[in-house]
């Protein structure tokens, strides 16, 4: 009796911590892709999303280093975060990545009220081949799906064989043909995949970053790229390393300048409030200022009151008067 009342606290134990250690589930893209998401708690909440495209070179996915591990540290600064699981590329099957990217935008922006996401909040995060899915949605998004802003960390950029990574070449377009009535519309599509060819007035700002030894994919492919933003007036910022090599992506021990680029990106990413203000811009409200007490009720954004003055709330988004003010 004893040894399956055991058996029973077990299973349920393991049961309770399975449940604990769960993360966020998939959720079905309309394109056949799929997109992880992870909300911040509400007393973090921004009102940004980021979608994050994880590398690969076209072949694989690389979604815990370049995707899930990233989760923790944007909801830590109030983001919902969504790990995108794009459909790998197949010959003549070159625009998948880039459909699943702009249906996740749009999915986003589609539940935006139910995850308090505002207007001109949705941004792309890519790494290594999934920095091409991104540089690619921010350069070729159709109307509806355009990022509002783009993170790039040593990023596949262009398809121009002279200095492209060939392994995500290949993978997206195929080896090149032989047969010359097939190779000009294959180098056309070289051309349509070479993001920084595409940079125009409108592309979103950007953060980007690499190490000077990276062997994998060559530093052109992002300073190309920075340096047709610049030309386009476009906000950028591009920060170097002097090691790292290629992948670095989430996992401190193999990264050197690991705290530091979480400060650099930081930094930048509150910088968007300048950047983006009738996405990011909400009444402010000091604990400490005289106005801190509104004589209104405050509401969560879930319609609790939570009093009439600022001081004791948490930092976070609430409601006052009809309109939103952010506590700081």
């Amino acid at each position: 009796m004893i040894d399956k009342i055991m058996k029973t606290l077990f299973v349920f134990i393991v049961f309770v911590a399975c449940a604990c250690c769960a993360t966020a589930a998939d959720i079905n893209l309309k394109t056949g892709g799929k997109m992880e998401v992870f909300h911040p708690d509400a007393d973090k909440a921004c009102g940004r999303a980021i979608i994050i495209c994880p590398g690969g070179g076209y072949s694989s996915l690389s979604t815990e280093n370049e995707g899930t591990s990233w989760a923790e540290y944007f909801n830590e600064l109030g983001y919902v975060v969504a790990v995108l699981k794009y459909r790998l590329p197949e010959w003549g099957y070159d625009s998948r990545p880039l459909e699943d990217a702009q249906a996740a935008v749009l999915l986003i922006r589609s539940r935006s009220e139910m995850w308090n996401i505002k207007n001109g909040c949705v941004g792309v995060m890519g790494f290594s081949a999934g920095g091409h899915v991104a540089s690619t949605l921010a350069t070729h998004a159709a109307e509806g799906a355009e990022p509002d802003f783009q993170i790039l960390f040593y990023p596949v950029i262009t398809m121009d064989p002279s200095y492209t990574h060939m392994g995500s070449h290949d993978c997206l377009l195929g080896r090149t043909p032989t047969n010359e009535s097939q190779l000009l519309a294959y180098q056309e599509k070289e051309l349509f995949y070479s993001n920084e060819k595409h940079v125009t007035e409108t592309t979103p700002p950007a953060f980007i970053t690499y190490a000077t030894d990276d062997s994998t994919v060559p530093i052109a492919n992002s300073k190309n790229y920075y340096e047709a933003l610049v030309e386009h007036e476009v906000p950028a910022y591009i920060k170097e390393y002097p090691s790292g090599g290629h992948g670095f992506g989430w996992y401190k021990a193999s990264f050197a300048y690991h705290d530091d680029l979480l400060n650099e990106l930081t930094t930048w990413l509150n910088s968007l409030d300048e950047l983006l203000p009738d996405g990011i811009s909400l009444p402010q409200v000091s604990k400490n200022a005289d106005d801190a007490s509104s004589g209104n009720m405050i509401y969560t954004l879930d319609g609790r009151p939570v009093g009439n003055s600022a001081k004791s709330l948490p930092h976070g988004i609430y409601v006052c008067g009809g309109k939103k003010i952010c506590v700081k």
